[in-house]
């Protein structure tokens, strides 16, 4: 019986593994799966099938204790880590300790950011894990997405859908010419399923797990104005300026609010090929125009509006 620990199963990408867990816990019948949640209640409202060999885990990462008891348990194999590369370090120094075989980590692309805010801690982390796992019989795999959006609790697409539709007059930094590549949760959760279940073949210490293809931040906001309903007029803000505003905040607020990093990071380029994902476990995102349709529906609905989609 191979035993899985996974972290972050109800989260917004998390539970899009555990359905493709369900959908296919006939071929699972040798694996156990053990869920770490903080919330029984929910996690029990949400991990209803019957047919997976599971087992919650209830309490917080962030406790050192809780934490050891998970990998005190006979007989792990692999953890699965999607809550978050801030959880990382300690949960591999325990699985190090108890000598378990797989490590496979959701981090992020934002390691490449050129801000030392956004990139610099964690390339520190990876750093110390790698030094950690370094010379031992352990597999170790990062999956690092890019932004997620998929539902409207993904602080990246829902603001700016927020924002278009109750923006007219709608100012964006440069232009919002520059490209990113938004990634579906659902495809996140399809992509963990096939490293999990594959591990002859997803075999590279790195995968970029980007969406389908780039797309520019205007272009993502006129798709939702379209979805939505409405129109927008885009005016164009230099990024001298929008830059210079977010500094005049952070000094006026005493620095309890500071934007400047996140308007650095609006004019860089976050685009990602994940060319290695696609050609070792048939990785196959969704463009931008089709996944945020599910997304556009909640808004929708949860304004009692009618839908624009087509």
């Amino acid at each position: 019986m191979k035993k899985v620990v996974v972290t972050g199963v109800t989260g917004k990408s998390g539970i899009y593994l555990y359905q493709e867990l369900c959908k296919n816990a006939y071929q699972l019948t040798d694996f156990e799966f053990y869920f770490v949640v903080r919330n029984q209640a929910k996690a029990e409202e949400m991990l209803q099938c019957t047919q997976l060999n599971q087992h919650l885990l209830i309490g917080s990462l962030n406790d050192k204790q809780f934490v050891n008891t998970i990998f005190a348990m006979e007989g792990i194999h692999t953890l699965l880590h999607i809550a978050g590369i801030d959880k990382s370090l300690p949960l591999v120094k325990a699985a190090v300790k108890a000598s378990i075989k797989r490590l496979i980590l959701v981090h992020t692309t934002g390691i490449y950011s050129k801000y030392k805010a956004a990139g610099e801690t964690y390339r520190q982390i990876e750093k110390q894990i790698d030094a950690l796992v370094n010379g031992r019989n352990m597999q170790l795999t990062y999956l690092r997405p890019t932004m997620i959006y998929g539902n409207l609790h993904d602080k990246n697409v829902a603001i700016f859908m927020t924002m278009v539709d109750r923006l007219r007059i709608f100012p964006v930094v440069n232009g919002a010419k520059y490209a990113l590549q938004p990634v579906w949760c659902g495809d996140l959760g399809k992509a963990y399923y096939q490293v999990l279940l594959n591990p002859d073949t997803a075999t590279k210490r790195n995968y970029n797990l980007s969406g389908g293809q780039p797309v520019l931040l205007l272009d993502m906001l006129k798709i939702m104005a379209k979805y939505l309903g409405v129109k927008n007029r885009f005016i164009s803000v230099p990024f001298s300026i929008a830059y210079s505003l977010a500094w005049v905040l952070y000094i006026a607020s005493f620095g309890k609010k500071d934007y400047r990093e996140k308007v650095q990071r609006l004019v860089e380029p976050r685009t990602f090929d994940h060319n290695d994902a696609a050609n070792d476990f048939g990785y196959a995102p969704l463009s931008f125009e089709i996944g945020v349709k599910a997304e556009v529906a909640e808004y929708l609905a949860l304004h009692k509006r009618t839908s624009h989609l087509s």
